[in-house]
């Protein structure tokens, strides 16, 4: 990878992880995270995001952020991309139905809420504390399946479980001790495990944009917080982690914030690393 300095031509691509790297979850842009991506827009660099929420999730906090639209939105972790360069969406592999069997019962060794999207919902198998404030905070449609087999009754990009965070590190150690040939699962964040097809990550859908956009991996450069920002952050020219993100993510990046996410630290080091390169 490569690191940035003051001799380093200006970026072509800077793309962001949502939850914890961008915004504060379910939180509005600060004045200031508005501020550096229309300097950065304004001065012929594409800004894009990155999430593990499907595209129309992401299109909803935008519209509240008074955006119409980025120029890249990977959405699901990698399973969909949106082109706003030139209008076109794209989406790659999904989980069988009987892969999402399978990730229900290898976590069935836990008390978990797991939740699939769906036709512009999100489906959980349980009403809890967590999907009633969830259901506030996004006032996005949230349905209560009826049981179980509700669930992999058509396949999808990708299976969320809903833990206690005091019980992750046993349950990543439990998902790492019995892998698949067919999914993966990670931390997302710190109560919440995914799966997803085992070719996907955010990586695959940005190696994508910088083909069909021509643009040279030493001008990209990516945020992220945590284990499903990973692969990103390592194809990317720089990978740069939030100081509040995981230690493995901490380990693979280039960079790491001075502030963190609650103190607007991607605002931060923009302003203080980036914009002096425009």
């Amino acid at each position: 990878m490569i690191l940035w300095g003051d001799n380093m031509n200006k970026p072509k691509l800077v793309i962001c992880d949502l939850d914890s790297t961008l915004i504060v979850k379910h939180q509005t842009l600060t004045p200031k995270a508005k501020e550096m991506i229309d300097t950065l827009r304004n001065n012929g660099v594409y800004f894009g995001v990155a999430s593990g929420r499907p595209l129309y999730q992401i299109r909803y906090s935008m519209k509240s952020w008074g955006y119409d639209d980025f120029d890249v939105l990977i959405a699901l972790n990698g399973s969909s991309l949106w082109d706003g360069i030139h209008q076109k969406e794209y989406n790659y592999y999904v989980l069988k139905k009987e892969w999402i069997k399978e990730t229900i019962d290898l976590m069935s060794h836990f008390d978990t809420n797991p939740s699939v999207y769906r036709n512009n919902s999100q489906l959980f198998l349980k009403d809890d504390e967590m999907v009633r404030l969830y259901a506030s905070l996004t006032s996005l449609p949230v349905e209560i399946v009826e049981k179980e087999e509700d669930l992999y009754a058509e396949e999808t990009a990708k299976i969320m479980f809903r833990v206690d965070e005091e019980i992750m590190p046993e349950v990543e150690k439990w998902v790492n001790e019995h892998p698949s040939d067919h999914f993966v699962g990670f931390k997302t964040q710190p109560g919440l495990m995914e799966f997803c097809d085992k070719r996907i990550n955010k990586s695959y859908a940005l190696k994508n944009v910088f083909e069909m956009q021509n643009i040279p991996l030493e001008n990209v450069m990516a945020f992220g917080d945590t284990t499903n920002d990973n692969e990103m952050l390592k194809v990317a020219g720089t990978g740069v982690c939030m100081i509040n993100g995981s230690e493995d993510t901490k380990a693979i990046a280039d960079m790491i914030t001075e502030k963190s996410c609650d103190d607007d630290g991607w605002a931060d080091f923009m302003e203080k690393h980036v914009m002096k390169l425009l």
